[in-house]
């Protein structure tokens, strides 16, 4: 959701190859940072959701079904 009035944001599905995928590679495959560093800075600052959670956790596993939201940016793992 962002911060206008709680409406979700635009949605991008991302097709994994296989799963899981981590959270930091999802960040990078789906060009929201370009380095692993970038991805922790990115989740320590609490703006990155998984399924609605603050998830601060570069290793956390994602699999199809999934929904990450970051600052208003939403992916759908398919």
């Amino acid at each position: 959701m962002d911060a206008v009035g709680g409406r979700p944001g635009p949605l991008t599905t991302v097709r994994l190859r296989e799963e899981p995928i981590t959270l930091g590679q999802l960040l990078k495959l789906a060009g929201l940072v370009s380095t692993g560093g970038a991805a922790k800075e990115l989740l320590q600052r609490g703006v990155v959701q998984v399924d609605g959670q603050v998830e601060t956790r570069r290793g956390r596993k994602l699999v199809r079904g999934q929904e990450v939201d970051v600052e208003g940016r939403r992916i759908r793992l398919e």
